[in-house]
């Protein structure tokens, strides 16, 4: 049986594809590779390995152009997303670009692949708020070959704290919520429904998570934003807020 937070946040996206079009096709159009709503760029941070040669899992793709970003620089990448309508975009935007890879609908935390399948498992957002960190990391662990890696970007579980409880955004300048127990997060429309369910970590936890499910940690990126930075999502976190914390943060650990 599926998830209700499954249902909730294919919901959720299929209802919102249309306004990842526009982003998704500039995101496709450029070579440059860029992390995050702030789009810091990979030459600046340094995250990534080479991907050449490497079979990649991309967990929660939407218009896939992390996935367009690999295939580029010779990797072989799996876009999985549980959005049809985001999957649909994708689809499209490899007819224009010509350029293709395997597009999968489902679940993050349901992968159906075999185990060891693959050199990377890469999410940014996607599986790595929107589903539940202890299943989603536990199925990327299985999906790995030895050696193979996990990378993975979200939001500052310190962005969370600093949010109302009331849902009303940007994060502000005080902590609003729990920081013991933080692990599922429900947000709410006008009328007070659920409409989208997000998961994060104490980072104490996340390690003993990737830890437990066989990855040693290698990094973490606390994103620092550069002066200049700009966004489309000044309604997740003011200029002012950015400059002083780190509105994300990217994990890198390998499987043992």
């Amino acid at each position: 049986m599926t998830d209700h937070h499954v249902l909730v946040n294919r919901a959720q996206w299929d209802a919102d594809a249309d306004n990842w079009v526009e982003p998704g096709r500039k995101a496709w159009s450029t070579d440059e590779i860029t992390w995050g709503a702030w789009s810091v760029a990979e030459s600046d941070l340094q995250v990534l390995p080479d991907v050449d040669g490497l079979d990649v899992i991309e967990l929660g793709c939407g218009t896939a152009y992390w996935s367009a970003w690999f295939a580029r620089r010779g990797a072989r990448p799996v876009g999985l997303d549980n959005s049809s309508r985001q999957l649909a975009t994708a689809r499209g935007f490899q007819e224009d670009f010509d350029l293709r890879f395997p597009l999968v609908h489902a679940d993050g935390e349901r992968p159906p692949f075999r185990d060891e399948s693959f050199d990377l498992a890469f999410s940014e957002y996607g599986a790595a708020i929107w589903c539940d960190p202890y299943r989603w990391i536990p199925e990327a662990a299985r999906l790995l070959r030895p050696g193979g890696r996990l990378i993975f970007l979200g939001g500052h579980p310190l962005l969370l704290l600093c949010y109302p409880k009331d849902d009303v955004s940007p994060a502000e300048f005080r902590l609003h919520r729990d920081f013991f127990g933080m692990h599922r997060t429900e947000w709410h429309d006008k009328g007070g429904k659920v409409d989208g369910v997000e998961f994060h970590l104490p980072h104490g936890e996340i390690i003993r998570l990737l830890r437990g499910s066989g990855f040693d940690v290698e990094d973490l990126v606390e994103i620092q934003v550069p002066e200049g930075a700009t966004t489309t999502h000044d309604d997740v976190a003011p200029p002012e807020w950015v400059k002083r914390y780190p509105p994300e943060q990217i994990w890198k650990a390998r499987k043992r």
